[in-house]
């Protein structure tokens, strides 16, 4: 504290310490020669008053003012997904509201502006109405008084009173209404004006086509009366056979086959006249179908967007046709899987990934050819969230249901009963089967087999139970092994009498080798990848830390050997060699990643959707560190993309979201650069160019890892 202040709390008088003081200007000292009102008082202390040396009073105390709030929280954490573990909060909002009203401001060229504006006129005109009104009629008495006495003078001023009280009367009625405010005119600011044209009319044209006749045959025969005989012979007998068994037959007997032979006979003769319609029906419908979407057809085979020549390495996804079903509205797309003989069909899975709102699972199979309607419709019980298609025969449909079971569709047979299903009897999953597989191809998740020594139909599927379950087609049933069990690492606790009990660990997703038959890839819940075999059923061949949340796809290289990749919902797509542990590319895309597929044309592009509706397109020879293609391909931001494939043989892919859709997206010229042709050279095509052009940039990676 400066000398000569005071505490806090303590009343100081004098502001002078000393009695006497030179003065500065003048140099005479205060109180000599001066009055007693510029001399100096001395001070007057209280009893309890604190006794402070000099040095005390010296000291000088600051105060800092902060924009901090002294009532907010400074101990809020919250969960740290990626390093695991609850993390302090550093920055914690200060803001303090001490008043806040709400306030309503209304412009006054509005209409409720314009009718407080006509009330406030209308109170004012009101006011001045009345003062003027007194005034006046003092006026007017004074005024009749003089004109009473002046009236024998002024003879000629009587014939003018008239149009005076008139026009008195006239202004006291115009100020007693109140004046309406004249509305503005509003200008036409885009000086529209109005114009008669005749358009030409374009002259009709007919248009005909010229085809050939239907090919045409002669046939003649002749009918005598030995052949009418022995026709009628052979019904007579006919009937007689018939009348025999209905002998031997019991009355019950006889009801049932007459109830049955009626309902064959009436199912023979519709099916025989569905069956002579239904191709021509099938043609007639693609080609009106064909004219509908003619310009969709039309950008599918033919355009090509010229502006990638602008861009700088980068493209887009044109959209073509939709594929929606009535019935499957507001199911999720739980898989897609192409058709390895028919390039132009695909089937798709629905189902539901909310274990709240399961309902009954579809099965369609789409053609570009028909977009309006599914070429087959098979229904089930439980929700599909898995399918595969056999490459051999692709008329057998494979698909894993939320209930464990696995069935078999064929499409050979119209009915919409799967021709093997599996049962708690015969044996299942216990929990959902996430992904089947038919053969080692690496465009799918259940996955079909190459046949035993048997020469039986066999496929594979993996469920979150922890089981890999090999399933194999005998004659009337299902046959099913367990390849291996899914033990979570480190997870071992002892139980009673020292038993050990393992925590089963829960498959996702899992993907074959393309040439090692034997080796298959397994993701899990808890974010982990094993590389597992045939031959060890309790032993895995590697692990890999690949991700913090749940694997949601793992795929290998159509390609490379030891590449291959896995998404995830912690919002990440890696690429591995299944030789290091450690990843080679990680790409972060912002949001939970659904599916991930390579593309059938080169071994270093591949595609992503994440649940903002996104799609993005990757090219590793183009852009090692973000995508060449990052595009919205849903209609509503809500809706969520689940899965994506690539078409084997056009430059399309499907994708699938979570309200029952499926959009047909044409890739831009960017998105499939082949290699370049040289002068003098042939452009180099095959498995192994590509080979080594992945190969390239992992040893550009491997080279950097060696470094750090």
């Amino acid at each position: 504290m400066r000398p000569g202040w005071c505490l806090p709390g303590f009343q100081s008088i004098s502001v002078g310490r000393g009695t006497r003081k030179r003065d500065e200007d003048s140099g005479t000292e205060v109180g000599e020669g001066t009055d007693e009102w510029a001399q100096s008082k001395a001070t007057v202390r209280p009893p309890d008053q604190l006794e402070l040396t000099d040095a005390e009073l010296k000291e000088e105390f600051t105060r800092i003012l902060t924009a901090n709030n002294p009532q907010a929280p400074q101990n809020i954490v919250r969960y740290s997904f990626k390093e695991g573990t609850y993390k302090l909060i550093g920055v914690v909002n200060q803001l303090a509201v001490h008043f806040s009203q709400v306030g309503n401001l209304i412009p006054k060229d509005s209409d409720e502006g314009r009718r407080q504006h006509y009330r406030d006129e209308l109170a004012a005109s009101s006011q001045e109405s009345t003062k003027v009104v007194i005034s006046e009629t003092e006026i007017l008495e004074e005024e009749e008084e003089l004109k009473e006495t002046e009236a024998e003078t002024e003879a000629g001023s009587q014939t003018d009173m008239p149009v005076a009280e008139v026009a008195e009367k006239v202004t006291e009625e115009e100020l007693m209404t109140p004046k309406q405010p004249k509305e503005r005119k509003l200008t036409n600011k885009f000086n529209f004006s109005e114009r008669a044209s005749q358009t030409l009319n374009n002259p009709l044209r007919d248009r005909e086509c010229q085809m050939e006749p239907p090919p045409r045959t002669n046939f003649s025969a002749t009918a005598n009366q030995w052949e009418i005989y022995d026709a009628y012979v052979e019904e007579l007998e006919k009937q007689e056979k018939t009348k025999e068994k209905e002998k031997a037959k019991t009355p019950v007997a006889k009801k049932m086959g007459k109830m049955a032979m009626r309902k064959m006979t009436s199912m023979e003769s519709q099916s025989d006249d569905i069956t002579k319609v239904t191709q021509a029906a099938k043609i007639v419908e693609r080609m009106v179908n064909q004219n509908t979407y003619d310009d969709v057809a039309q950008d599918f085979k033919y355009y090509e967007d010229a502006a990638d020549e602008y861009r700088d390495q980068e493209g887009t996804l044109l959209p073509l046709w939709k594929f929606q079903n009535d019935k499957a509205k507001r199911l999720a797309v739980t898989a897609l899987c192409w058709n390895p003989k028919y390039n132009d069909l695909f089937a798709v899975g629905h189902g539901s990934y909310d274990f709240m709102k399961q309902s009954q699972g579809m099965l369609l199979l789409y053609s570009m050819k028909n977009p309006s309607f599914p070429e087959y419709i098979f229904s089930s019980e439980s929700g599909i969230m898995c399918l595969d298609m056999h490459v051999d025969h692709p008329y057998l449909v494979v698909v894993g249901h939320y209930d464990g079971n696995v069935a078999i569709y064929n499409l050979k047979k119209p009915h919409s009963q799967p021709s093997f299903r599996s049962s708690a009897k015969s044996g299942k999953h216990t929990d959902p089967v996430w992904q089947v597989s038919l053969e080692p191809r690496w465009e799918k998740w259940v996955r079909w087999q190459k046949d035993d020594m048997d020469n039986n139909l066999n496929f594979f599927s993996v469920s979150s139970d922890g089981r890999i379950v090999s399933w194999t087609l005998l004659k009337s049933e299902l046959v099913h092994t367990d390849v291996i069990k899914l033990k979570a690492e480190g997870s071992t606790t002892d139980g009673l009498d020292g038993l050990q009990l393992h925590t089963m660990g829960c498959g996702t997703a899992f993907d074959f080798h393309k040439e090692i038959d034997y080796m298959f890839l397994v993701g899990t819940e808890e974010g982990k990848i094993y590389k597992c075999s045939k031959s060890y059923s309790s032993k895995f061949l590697d692990t890999y830390d690949a991700h913090n949340m749940a694997v949601d796809a793992v795929s290998w290289s159509p390609y490379h050997t030891k590449v291959f990749m896995s998404c995830s919902s912690d919002w990440t797509v890696k690429i591995w060699d299944h030789t290091i542990k450690t990843p080679m590319f990680i790409y972060d895309l912002n949001s939970a990643v659904g599916d991930v597929a390579w593309a059938p044309y080169s071994s270093t592009v591949f595609a992503a959707v994440t649940t903002n509706g996104k799609t993005h397109v990757f090219d590793l020879s183009i852009n090692k560190y973000e995508a060449i293609c990052s595009q919205p391909v849903v209609t509503k931001k809500k809706n969520k993309i689940t899965h994506v494939q690539f078409n084997p043989i056009h430059p399309i892919i499907i994708v699938g979201d979570d309200r029952g859709h499926v959009i047909c997206l044409k890739l831009s010229p960017n998105l499939r650069k082949m290699p370049k042709e040289k002068k003098g050279q042939e452009v180099q095509k095959g498995p192994a160019v590509e080979i080594a052009k992945l190969d390239k940039l992992l040893n550009l990676v491997r080279e950097v890892k060696t470094k750090t």
